[in-house]
């Protein structure tokens, strides 16, 4: 292990120094961003200077392994090429200070910089570690008066996580080069969550609809309407397969008298969920804000760094937002409470503080921070909008909202289920209704469909007795098939990937962009599927380390990993861990084999030489496998390998043709809609693109061609509305009227930019997919 030359390095336990460093003139404080800096700048004296390394200052080599597996897995550090400039800054500015106070952020990458900082300047004895959760004046003072040493624990979980992902890239890269084609990558962590994505998408395919019947009768008592679905056939839960049946049930059941048999009556309470933690966070800023892993984090950096607010100049917002951790300081609680008792009704405030309990497992390194609040209750969304962007304000109010209702009193909730027992059916109806609102007078949780139906989605009932007769206005019949589980989306993913432990939520954001920028998944209409060049990278990993990306092994691993910053385990004894598995599947991959395995190449024995007549065989070249003739040298001719059909995909459509699902086909003009009974039904439409015309404001928009081939987007109620626009419109709300619907282009005075359908108002566009593969 590579050994710290003059920084001292302690457990964590016994961190503190005894003198507070840096009190007078000449000292210098070390941050990773310029913006950190100038916000923290405002709060120290003329004593003071502060530089910013921009990320890290020295990395493993970009052109060779770089790691000593033989010597107890070594790293080879080198300086960043690009960061040449600031070290050396950094280092003059060093010599000429009394102290160096390195104030990275308090994670294992802040820790880790600290330390190649540390090690790069090679003075030790002037050295001080300090820490801040937020950025405020109080918490600055109070990390420069207890200044502790580096926690070589967390730079050794941080040394081997970056090990351990080396040698899975090094590794495994040329495998895809030789199976697939040249510029794929792969990592040891982004694997295991494209395998999620694949396995979902392979249990989607098998999936076969069944059709069944469901019968709501449709109830009236004193003019107030509800309804009633039939819950019992014959004593059990009733399975209507066909039209006929379900036909015969009402008109039967409308024979009969609607007499209340049974009537229950309860209160459900519902508590105030905890504050943020990081991958909380990211779940529901994906829900109620449409944003993805990147974008959320990105924009939590800038609120915790500092924003300028007038004239107190740059301002951290909100606390540091990597953190696995719903404990919050004492004083942060007593704002909230403050804050609540002047502004609410006297029953939204508990008689006590409220305490969450930490998640299953919380190990010491996940509650070592608090959880995501704002640095001040009494700053207000309200009063920071013209400081803020639009986003940026999204997501404060998101985080304030979230803390301060957190320690609000439980929302309470009655709820209703109602009998009809007419013999042979007993029809119920269920319902609630909001009896105090508590902390949903500030803060509503986003569900998605796969989660169900919540307590606000249930209508109330009228008051009942049992023995009354209501009046039935209809009893209708509805045909459903059974849909495949949903494909994940940002949120449902990250919620997935934490459940598994694959991960930490502080790597989710960049999982997901790994997965995106390479190509491997894509997300259509805000729902991850794989891409055909994703699933065959899946299907090499899986076939050559089916141990090794397996789900409960990448989960160990990040179990030991924190197990090393808490001190219990060597980082060295996880990486030997990991080695020896993999390094036996390494040796064992046989590369011929392997290509025969993942391509489809039942029709080559079939195939003959073009040239010469002789057969075809697949060699693996410098740009992935292609087909030859087995008679080179004396005949040269190479093809590349044919295309994988791309397999069918199902979706949310039904036929209009005879009401089967429909799913989604690859043609030569690109993807269409396709009945599931075809042949018997052959009815085909174009892939709705989930936006509603602007012109008729009743078609769906839908990718046409013209007769010369020409790509555009119109109504596809066409003849009857001839909306169309040559730039693809996707499915996002436009920020100034609200539609949903705004079409994407790109010129070389605006870059990339989207315009709203409706009113035409346009945006910058941040985040643009890759319209092809990116080699990393």
């Amino acid at each position: 292990m590579a050994q710290v030359p003059s920084v001292k390095v302690t457990k964590p336990k016994t961190r503190r120094r005894k003198t507070a460093p840096g009190t007078g003139k000449g000292a210098l404080v070390i941050v990773e961003s310029p913006t950190k800096a100038k916000t923290i700048g405002k709060y120290l004296g003329p004593g003071y200077t502060v530089k910013a390394t921009v990320g890290h200052v020295r990395d493993l080599p970009q052109r060779k392994l770089g790691v000593d597996v033989e010597n107890g897995f070594t790293p080879e550090y080198v300086p960043i090429k690009e960061k040449a400039k600031t070290l050396a800054e950094i280092k003059k500015a060093a010599k000429a200070s009394e102290r160096v106070l390195i104030a990275t952020d308090p994670d294992r990458e802040g820790e880790a910089i600290a330390w190649h900082v540390a090690e790069s300047l090679g003075n030790g004895s002037k050295v001080s570690r300090v820490l801040f959760h937020e950025i405020t004046k109080d918490a600055v003072s109070q990390a420069l008066a207890h200044p502790l040493d580096i926690d070589q624990n967390k730079v050794d979980a941080q040394q081997a996580r970056r090990v351990l992902d080396r040698l899975v890239g090094y590794k495994t890269s040329p495998l895809l080069w030789k199976s697939i084609k040249t510029g794929l990558s792969a990592g040891r962590v982004q694997t295991v969550a494209l395998r999620l994505i694949c396995e979902r998408e392979e249990e989607i395919r098998r999936f076969v609809p069944q059709e069944y019947w469901t019968i709501e009768a449709d109830l009236e008592k004193d003019g107030q309407g509800f309804q009633a679905r039939l819950h019992k056939l014959d004593g059990h839960k009733p399975e209507i397969k066909d039209a006929a049946t379900a036909q015969a049930i009402v008109a039967d059941a409308l024979k009969l008298p609607f007499k209340v048999t049974a009537l229950e009556k309860g209160e459900r309470r519902r508590p105030a969920p905890p504050p943020f933690r990081t991958s909380t966070l990211q779940q529901e800023a994906a829900k109620q804000l449409g944003y993805s892993a990147a974008v959320t984090m990105r924009l939590a950096q800038q609120l915790y760094e500092g924003i300028e607010i007038g004239t107190e100049g740059p301002v951290g917002l909100i606390t540091y937002m990597r953190t696995d951790s719903i404990r919050v300081a004492d004083s942060a609680v007593a704002q909230a409470r403050e804050f609540i008792a002047r502004e609410f009704d006297k029953r939204y405030l508990p008689t006590t503080p409220n305490v969450h309990k930490s998640g299953k497992g919380q190990s010491r390194v996940q509650d070592a921070h608090e959880a995501i609040r704002p640095t001040e209750v009494l700053r207000r969304p309200e009063d920071l909008k013209k400081h803020l962007d639009a986003k940026q304000l999204k997501l404060y109010q998101l985080i304030w909202r979230r803390f301060v209702a957190s320690q609000m009193n439980p929302a309470v909730f009655e709820t209703t289920k109602v009998d009809f027992d007419l013999g042979r059916y007993v029809f119920r109806a269920t319902g609630s209704r909001v009896l105090f609102d508590g902390y949903h007078k500030l803060y509503h949780e986003a569900h998605e469909p796969e989660e169900g139906k919540t307590l606000e989605d249930l209508p109330p009932i009228p008051p009942l007795a049992e023995g009354e007769v209501v009046t039935v206005k209809q009893i209708t019949p509805s045909q459903h098939f059974t849909e495949p589980p949903p494909r994940f989306s940002e949120a449902s993913l990250v919620k997935e990937l934490e459940r598994l432990g694959i991960g930490r939520p502080s790597t989710y954001a960049a999982i997901i962009s790994t997965l995106k920028n390479r190509w491997y998944a894509t997300a259509k209409d805000r729902r991850f599927q794989p891409t055909p060049q994703g699933e065959i990278v899946w299907r090499v990993l899986k076939r050559c380390f089916p141990d090794v990306f397996e789900v409960g092994f990448t989960a160990q691993m990040e179990s030991e990993l924190d197990k090393v910053e808490e001190g219990d385990l060597r980082w060295q004894r996880v990486l030997e861990d990991f080695w020896g598995p993999f390094s036996q599947a390494l040796a064992a991959v046989d590369i011929e084999r392997l290509i025969h395995d993942v391509h489809d190449l039942s029709e080559l024995p079939k195939e003959k030489c073009p040239n010469c007549g002789g057969p075809l065989i697949v060699k693996s070249g410098r740009f992935g496998p292609y087909i030859a003739c087995a008679k080179y040298p004396e005949c040269r001719f190479s093809r590349p390998l044919a295309k994988n059909k791309v397999p069918d995909r199902p979706s949310d459509e039904k036929c209009q043709e005879c009401g089967a699902p429909m799913v989604i086909k690859t043609g030569r003009y690109g993807e269409f809609l396709a009945c599931t009974r075809y042949p018997k039904c052959t009815h085909t439409r174009p892939v709705p693109l989930g936006v509603k015309c602007p012109k008729c404001g009743v078609g769906d928009l839908a990718e046409r061609r013209t007769r010369k081939g020409r790509n555009f987007f119109g109504c596809l109620r066409y003849p009857d509305c001839d909306y169309s626009t040559w730039n693809r419109p996707v499915p996002v709300a436009c920020p100034s009227c609200g539609f949903v619907g705004m079409e994407e282009k790109q010129t070389k005075a605006a870059g990339a930019t989207r315009k709203c359908l409706k009113c035409g108002h346009e945006v910058a566009l941040e985040e643009v997919t890759p319209a092809e593969s990116i080699a990393t």
